[in-house]
């Protein structure tokens, strides 16, 4: 499958761009496709309860803090719905009720299906265990400026902040 990326004139554009990237390969290599499994007996009208689940999962990847916010970042972004293959992106009310319908086994399955999807990309599971991983944890305090985005005064142990 052949994508490209360019400008238009048209009213075609979107502020999730790389969410529409990430929904194209998504898509072509099938990786959502374990919540299928997810047995959600749910009235369905033009989206399946399955959909709404992947869509409260792009509100998160889409930086929503909450299902609420929903309607006011993604609820216009008709272009967005489009490349993940929906006709429209559900309101929050609609999605905050998918996820209060979930049972006890649907969240069994739900889980299972991220489990499968970890198996299938995650890339811990490909490390070589007989060598060493090496992870860089650097606990030195850095100063930043009092603009810098989501600075807070802190504790850096002998200096004064």
């Amino acid at each position: 499958m052949a994508v490209e990326f360019g400008l238009t004139d048209g009213h075609f554009n979107t502020k999730y761009a790389p969410l529409a990237a990430l929904a194209i390969a998504y898509r072509h290599r099938q990786m959502l496709e374990p919540l299928q499994n997810v047995d959600m007996r749910m009235k369905t009208r033009e989206i399946e309860a399955q959909a709404k689940l992947t869509q409260a999962l792009v509100s998160i990847l889409a930086g929503c803090e909450t299902l609420s916010e929903v309607n006011t970042k993604l609820r216009s972004e008709q272009a967005l719905a489009q490349a993940w293959g929906w006709p429209r992106i559900v309101d929050q009310s609609t999605l905050s009720r998918t996820v209060n319908a979930l049972t006890q086994m649907n969240i069994e399955q739900l889980r299972g299906a991220l489990v499968d999807i970890l198996r299938q990309q995650g890339q811990s599971l490909q490390h070589d265990w007989r060598g060493y991983l090496r992870l860089d944890f650097d606990l030195s305090g850095l100063a930043s400026s009092a603009k810098a985005e989501g600075s807070e005064k802190g504790y850096f142990s002998g200096k004064k902040t």
